[in-house]
């Protein structure tokens, strides 16, 4: 006899095979009429709330499954990844972002599910409920309810979330729970934004008195995030309360005001600079990003400053920048800042070498940096310039810390196997993934020049290469194979492999 998860397999397999067909077919859409082509739209919307609805519940389970309490044994870290939202990443191909909200969305399932089970329990041995201890965010079970069935997009359900907070001063449990259950009956009749708004000010008349606490709130929200964007730029958005916002405003004003229409002045100097400003070919988006730049290495600089180095510690920003030494010498090709992987000109690589200098490194015809033995227990300084110019980060498949973050791991290690502290011998994990694999026994093999990671006992034991992250490695392998083809001489020295910075 068929069990539920087997019929609910089974479903699966049969949606995924309508949703295939449907797609096919999905161009004949541009013969509807109006009204069935709104209707066809609602219908659709309809379609995913209730396949939203399923990877919410099987996102909670993996939530549940990777929870702390399973240690080494949870589904994620098993799986070799650090966080549910990472695994569900890998595993859908979403963005981090959407991953994050199926967890989000998953666990408020989870609360529902545990309120069903405490009202289903009976009262302790004095008559006591059972306390709401296993939940999460127990005044958003009853919207967890409401995605589970397919009544509530998982859009609506952030927006409910967000828009209540959390309990503080003044705003209790049954407080929240009594406000988002008269949100879901108006739910389906606004869009998401809109139901954000109603809930903001659901929260403001409830909490009406708070205005210290709410202030202290955006205070701790505030954030400073950073996306490597496929492009090669970089994005930074930085989240500020008032307070904080207006520090900053007044410095954007004093750079950009003039080219925006500010206050005209009387002092000649300042009239010379705001005609300078205003006449300037950047834009003002670009003016507004050199200043604040500027204005952090004038920071960085200030090192006579005490309260600069309580921020930076003792260790000061360093851009490395890569380059092969027949580019540099040819002034043909292109050079790698460390932990990115778009190419900079051999102009701007020069004008790094004219501030910061040359270091080399050597390279042999397999990718692999200079050895020192096993003299000593830990990689030098100049070993983790090497692992960082050969790696390029974090080589677990998948992570993408960089350089800075990770440690020098030995294959071979130290103690257990006798290893060398040669580079051949290191390689660089993040704290997470290092952690990791000493925890739960994963290992890396050295096959003719490639690493693998070669997963517990208990797995498949599948090997997983271990792909290099250093465009500049790249490059200089790319180089040796055009002169390979070109069918060159080499010199049977190590080719140098040179840093700036």
């Amino acid at each position: 006899m068929p069990t539920t998860a087997d019929m609910f397999a089974a479903s699966l397999n049969a949606a995924l095979s309508a949703n295939a067909q449907l797609a096919a077919q999905a161009p004949a859409a541009r013969g509807l009429g109006d009204t069935a082509l709104i209707d066809a739209q609602r219908a659709i919307a309809d379609a995913r709330r209730h396949l939203d609805a399923c990877a919410s519940v099987v996102a909670g389970e993996v939530v549940r499954r990777s929870s702390l309490e399973a240690g080494l044994t949870g589904l994620a870290r098993k799986e070799g990844f650090r966080t549910p939202e990472a695994l569900i990443q890998h595993t859908t191909g979403a963005t981090s972002r959407d991953a994050a909200t199926l967890v989000r969305a998953g666990t408020m399932i989870n609360d529902a599910v545990a309120l069903d089970a405490i009202l289903d329990s009976e009262p302790d041995a004095d008559g006591h409920d059972v306390p709401l201890v296993t939940m999460v965010e127990p005044w958003l079970a009853r919207v967890g309810q409401a995605i589970a069935a397919g009544r509530l997009s998982i859009a609506a359900a952030e927006s409910i979330r967000n828009g209540l907070g959390r309990p503080g001063p003044g705003v209790d449990v049954d407080s929240l729970e009594r406000v988002a259950c008269e949100l879901l009956k108006s739910a389906g009749e606004v869009n998401p934004d809109e139901l954000f708004r109603i809930a903001r000010e659901a929260r403001d008349v409830l909490d009406a008195e708070g205005i210290a606490g709410r202030e202290h709130a955006r205070r701790a929200k505030r954030s400073f995030r950073r996306w490597r964007k496929p492009d090669g730029m970089t994005r930074y958005v930085w989240e500020l309360d008032p307070e904080g916002a207006a520090i900053v405003d007044d410095i954007y004003d004093a750079i950009t005001s003039p080219r925006r229409g500010g206050p005209r002045f009387v002092d000649e100097a300042e009239k010379a600079r705001a005609e300078a400003i205003a006449n300037d070919p950047r834009t003002t988006e670009q003016l507004a990003s050199d200043g604040m730049l500027a204005m952090l290495r004038i920071a960085v600089d200030a090192e006579a400053d005490p309260r600069a180095r309580s921020v930076m510690g003792r260790a000061r920003p360093a851009v490395r920048v890569l380059v092969t030494a027949s580019d540099l010498e040819t002034r043909i090709g292109a050079g790698r800042i460390e932990a990115h992987a778009d190419p900079v000109s051999i102009e701007t690589v020069e004008r790094y070498l004219c501030d910061s200098g040359l270091q080399a490194i050597l390279f042999d015809q397999n990718g692999q940096a200079i050895d020192v033995g096993r003299e000593q227990r830990l990689f030098t300084n100049r070993q983790r310039l090497a692992l960082s110019a050969r790696d390029g980060g974090c080589m677990w498949p998948g992570c993408d810390r960089p350089p800075a973050w990770t440690e020098a791991h030995h294959i071979q290690q130290w103690k257990r196997d006798n290893g060398k502290t040669e580079l051949c011998n290191g390689i660089l994990l993040c704290r997470h993934h290092h952690v990791l694999l000493h925890d739960s026994h994963w290992e890396i093999e050295l096959r003719a020049s490639e690493y693998w990671l070669i997963p517990p006992e208990g797995t498949s034991q599948v090997p997983r290469p271990m792909r290099s992250k250093s465009a500049a490695l790249q490059d200089l392998q790319r180089e040796r194979q055009r002169e390979q083809q070109r069918g060159r001489r080499h010199d049977p020295q190590p080719e140098p492999h040179r840093e700036t910075g």
